[in-house]
């Protein structure tokens, strides 16, 4: 029997993954909702994109009453929603600050944003999920959520790998393994993507070296990454629950 195309909701929907699987998804036949707090990201991707069966949600996902008004916009739009994928990556003014030079204020923004957040998001998807009795719930790490930096590679060039950021993602690969085995015998999946390196118009000298810890491509597009958020949205991936699928080209081997 042919599988029956899903509703599918995206947050961070303009960010680099989600807006490449958004794309991929209405080209195999679902509904996306996707939501960002960039509006006018939003209304290109929505008119690049060209289909009737992509709705957008404008608001800041990391506040309660906007997470509550984006679900229940998609509930309007579509009647039900049968996965969420969370792509969102709010930063603070000063993301990417040395360790030596943090501030307290700034640290307790990312922290809050990136990952209080996104546990207040998963309690108001599950509350949905528990009463539709089903549900697919899928939360993007980081490789270097189960490894440290290489710090070589970011060495005299004006950039670097915050340690918040592999505090936040390490701490979302727990909260995905938590919600699954907190939910079991309920029928809601609960899986964690970890991509490697993502292109974003890094420094030369930093894809050489990168490319160097990699098997094959190094750094990746979130084409790349689409393809295996796909695989955990279909009914192939039934039984996948609790993981955590690295992508990463062998970076971290």
């Amino acid at each position: 029997m042919k599988e029956k195309k899903q509703i599918v909701a995206i947050t961070g929907g303009c960010g680099r993954i989600g807006s490449a699987l958004a794309e991929d998804l209405l080209k195999q036949g679902y509904k996306v909702l996707i939501g960002d707090i960039n509006e006018n990201k939003l209304i290109k991707i929505k008119k690049k994109l060209k289909s009737r069966n992509i709705e957008i949600f404008s608001g800041d996902l990391t506040i309660k009453k906007n997470i509550d008004s984006f679900i229940s916009f998609g509930l309007k739009k579509f009647r039900k929603i049968d996965s969420v994928v969370c792509c969102s990556y709010p930063i603070s003014k000063e993301w990417g600050t040395r360790f030596e030079d943090l501030k307290e204020n700034f640290v307790k923004e990312d922290l809050y944003k990136q990952l209080g957040a996104t546990i207040i998001f998963c309690q108001r998807i599950m509350k949905y999920f528990l009463k539709k009795k089903k549900g697919n719930l899928i939360l993007i790490s980081s490789v270097q959520g189960v490894q440290t930096p290489k710090f070589e590679h970011y060495s005299n060039l004006e950039m670097n790998s915050p340690i918040e950021y592999s505090a936040i993602k390490s701490g979302i690969i727990s909260i995905s393994k938590y919600l699954s085995k907190y939910y079991r015998n309920r029928n809601i999946r609960v899986n964690c993507v970890s991509p490697g390196g993502i292109k974003d118009k890094q420094p030369d000298l930093f894809v050489k070296r990168y490319r160097k810890s990699c098997n094959l491509k190094g750094l990746l597009d979130g084409k790349d990454i689409s393809k295996l958020i796909l695989f955990l949205i279909s009914e192939k991936s039934q039984y996948i629950n609790g993981q955590n699928l690295i992508i990463d080209d062998g970076w971290s081997l």
